[in-house]
């Protein structure tokens, strides 16, 4: 069920990454221009119709292209791996740098005119399906300016979440977004009267993409900074370039500076007036956490907790163990239960749960006192003492070099799963106490999972 909900969830990100690139300055003003071509083509309507949603299609058919060709280039594991490998975090880290710059006006990325000229030329040429087909393609070369970034933002977030058909559902969304009003114009050119003019907005919006583009760099630097142990962004210097992020969003778009594309005597409206009161809200609303405070609604992007120097929050839990053999010692000592916590550097939901579920004050008592916590991060790229060669679950021989992919081994080979979070109670001989548990945010279901684990180690002793 969690699966269908996630591709749901890419689906209409997808959709909304589209619905933002057609308000921008070079989709827009396109739609004018096809629609009167179809209208100029034929004057019969009911064909006209007909091509329009033809066009529609096309632009589909070329996205969800896309999307297949990502999926099949790097495949579920890669891109699985792709999303916690740290060059690839920097290089996404710099990519989205890049596409922000460019949205801020710094220069425009696009794609070679001559190829646009020639499909543009072909369209011309040939009759029917081709040239409607091709009039698509160069719709989607002509505004790549505006799409490639936001395409590349949505196939970047998409690819690490590890899911093989993420890309085609994301871009089936964008695609969507992007074809139904060309159609819809192209059927009911008078509604062309009454749609928005292309001004000044246009290039407003492209900022605060640009702006949002650049929060979301960070999030792909912290990935890699937190896998390889750099603490060069730790939680702090995270939430202090989110909050001035932010807190500039907010000043434009109440009209204190401008960019260079921006319009001389720009003012602010009300729309904008409102956006720029929930960026600073959002601003301030993490200032406290500077000092400690658990911002649930950014611990999913912001570094975890333990990464913070000065923290005055103490109601945290913190795992006893990062090393599984170390914590199970412990534990036969102590007489206790074990959860084992197979969690990563660039785990999202881990980080969900843990703002969630684990800050519930029963919880956090059951998991200090009760049971022995040791987390296994299965991306943490600190090497072995010495490489193991080990037999992996289809009997292939493997060579571990990392402790994550110790890790990333064992959850494999002794719980058969290699999905974070999993959770896993365990007794003191290391068989499981009762079924695991993977993300899921309901306290009470968590707090039966701890206490059935709980009892059975009792009954057994």
């Amino acid at each position: 069920k969690p699966m269908n909900n996630s591709l749901l969830y890419i689906f209409f990100a997808g959709l909304l990454g589209g619905l933002l690139a057609l308000f921008t300055p070079c989709v827009w003003p396109i739609i004018p221009m096809t629609v009167s071509f179809f209208l100029k083509r034929n004057k019969e309507r009911r064909k006209a119709i007909r091509e329009a949603i033809t066009y529609g299609v096309s632009i589909v058919v070329i996205y969800v292209a896309l999307g297949l060709i990502v999926s099949l280039l790097f495949g579920a594991s890669a891109l699985n791996a792709l999303s916690t490998n740290a060059i690839f975090n920097i290089l996404f880290c710099l990519l989205l740098v890049v596409f922000a710059a460019s949205f801020f006006g710094a220069f425009e990325i696009t794609l070679p005119s001559s190829w646009s000229n020639k499909i543009d030329q072909k369209s011309d040429e040939t009759s029917g399906f081709i040239s409607i087909f091709l009039m698509a393609f160069t719709l989607s070369l002509v505004s790549f300016s505006c799409t490639g970034p936001i395409i590349g933002f949505l196939l970047v977030a998409v690819s690490s979440s590890g899911d093989i058909v993420a890309p085609t559902i994301g871009m089936l969304g964008f695609a969507v977004a992007l074809a139904v009003p060309f159609a819809l114009f192209a059927m009911f050119p008078t509604l062309l009267k009454s749609a928005p003019k292309s001004g000044g907005w246009m290039n407003v919006l492209k900022v605060v993409l640009g702006f949002i583009e650049l929060a979301f760099a960070l999030k792909f630097l912290s990935v890699a900074d937190l896998a390889y142990g750099w603490h060069i962004l730790d939680r702090e210097a995270f939430l202090a370039l989110w909050i001035i992020i932010f807190g500039l969003l907010g000043l434009y778009l109440l009209g204190m500076f401008n960019f260079p594309h921006d319009d001389e005597g720009r003012r602010t409206n009300v729309p904008q007036f409102f956006l720029a009161l929930l960026s600073l809200s959002f601003a301030m609303y993490m200032v406290p956490g500077l000092w400690g405070a658990p911002l649930k609604a950014v611990s999913a992007f912001a570094p975890p907790m333990n990464t913070q120097d000065f923290n005055l929050y103490k109601n945290e839990v913190h795992p006893r163990f990062k090393d599984f053999e170390a914590g199970m010692a412990a534990a036969r000592l102590e007489g206790k239960p074990v959860m084992v916590d197979f969690t990563g550097f660039g785990c999202v939901n881990c980080r969900k749960m843990e703002a969630a579920v684990w800050t519930d004050s029963n919880v956090a008592d059951m998991l200090n006192q009760k049971y022995v916590l040791i987390s296994l991060y299965v991306d943490d790229k600190t090497p072995l003492p010495e490489p193991m060669t080990v037999t992996d679950t289809d009997g292939t021989q493997r060579t571990l070099r990392t402790i994550g992919d110790k890790w990333s081994y064992l959850q494999r080979y002794k719980f058969g799963s290699n999905t974070q979070p999993m959770y896993v109670l365990i007794d003191n001989d290391g068989m499981p106490l009762t079924g695991s548990r993977s993300y899921d945010e309901d306290i009470n279901e968590y707090m039966k999972f701890l206490q059935t684990g709980l009892d059975n180690y009792n009954n057994k002793k």
